[in-house]
């Protein structure tokens, strides 16, 4: 039987069975318990080393749900508008619809495929003229893992005083300028997705600045209920808390958190390696490497067909026939039939990466051998 090779397959440590039979033997499965507090710290004390601030974290149960609480802090309502990037998943501009919100789509720049923060400023000048105020807040990407230039994109938004959402659900881990990605905005957002660096089945937290704002997060994420001796609400809520269950994954999975990120890196290496110098074979990191230092969630190649002789659809074609999954890159959210009629300002950029890129097998499972193997069918 022909092994797959899968894109990116969750790995367990071990202990999670541990932490999951003491919510069992406790009788404690449902959401909140000892394994969601004890989950947050052992994020928010992982996260605080390398944060330059104060962190408090809050487990919930997605990232998507951690974008939307950011959002629902923020005061984001209906006939504002929030700036996202476009080159991203759709979970990252979701939330501010669901908030009556208008998204304003933002291209990016060719080095990290991040937002281009030239273009973000552009973009808050031309809304500010049209619509006379400025948006509610800008959700920059860090992309498979490659951290956005967050000190030109802080720049850009504490002069003109708007809040900071970072999705980085698909950077947990990486650094810009030694800090870790989640940590420079107001908020930042992280995703345990099953494809994720590390796994709580389905699961995400928030990143928030202080004690206060993580209180209220929990407030929010608990169908706002007010402390009162019965339930009474006067704000809409939110079933958004991650279960007992869930959390026990997580803490079972950060004990091989340090360890994912580094075979991650040691894949992308790999590829970047016995890749160099194929025709029409690109594979994606940014220029600077000091300031960045990626996770590589996912290694992502870009496929030049007039140099290569074929499409990344033929490449992906072939490696699914040999048992090996691969992924387009994420369609443009400017590009979106929903998102048809939101603003954008574009440059290009996504565009033609979408156009060419695909994402490579990059989990923890994947072995040297199976890089060997993708290689030599790239190089076929």
């Amino acid at each position: 039987m022909m092994k797959r090779i899968l894109l990116s397959l969750a790995h367990m440590s071990g202990k999670e069975e541990e932490f999951i039979r003491e919510a069992f033997d406790s009788n404690w499965v449902v959401p909140l318990g000892p394994n969601v507090d004890g989950f947050e710290r052992d994020l928010e004390a992982w996260i605080g080393k390398k944060a330059g601030r104060e962190v408090h974290v809050v487990a919930l149960s997605s990232g998507t749900a951690a974008i939307h609480l950011a959002l629902v802090m923020l005061g984001v309502g209906p006939g504002d508008e929030v700036i996202c990037q476009s080159f991203t998943f759709a979970a990252s501009a979701n939330p501010v619809c669901y908030q009556g919100a208008t998204p304003v789509f933002v291209d990016s720049e060719p080095d990290t495929w991040n937002i281009d923060p030239q273009l973000l400023e552009t973009a808050i000048e031309d809304r500010l003229r049209k619509t006379g105020k400025l948006p509610k807040a800008i959700i920059p990407v860090h992309l498979y893992g490659t951290p956005a230039r967050m000190n030109e994109v802080m720049d850009v938004a504490n002069r003109y005083g708007i809040p900071v959402v970072e999705d980085a659900a698909e950077a947990i881990g990486s650094e810009y300028g030694g800090r870790y990605c989640g940590t420079f905005g107001q908020y930042g957002a992280l995703s345990f997705n099953g494809n994720k660096m590390i796994t709580t089945s389905g699961g995400g937290a928030l990143i928030c600045p202080d004690e206060a704002s993580a209180a209220r997060v929990k407030f929010y994420a608990t169908q706002a209920r007010e402390a009162f001796p019965y339930y009474q609400h006067e704000k809409i809520g939110y079933n958004y808390r991650l279960s007992n269950i869930s959390a026990g994954i997580g803490r079972g999975q950060m004990f091989v958190l340090d360890e994912h990120i580094a075979r991650r890196r040691a894949i992308h290496g790999l590829y970047v390696e016995k890749l160099k110098n194929t025709p029409g074979i690109t594979v994606m990191q940014p220029r600077s490497t000091v300031d960045l230092c990626p996770n590589y969630w996912l290694s992502t190649i870009l496929v030049e067909p007039e140099q290569a002789g074929f499409t990344y659809q033929d490449l992906s074609a072939r490696l699914a026939e040999a048992g090996i999954e691969s992924r387009p890159l994420w369609k443009p959210m400017h590009l979106q039939p929903v998102f048809r009629n939101a603003p954008a300002y574009v440059n290009g950029v996504s565009e033609s990466r979408f156009m060419q890129g695909i994402c490579l097998p990059s989990g923890p499972l994947v072995t040297d051998d199976d890089v060997d193997k993708i290689v030599e069918i790239i190089k076929k």
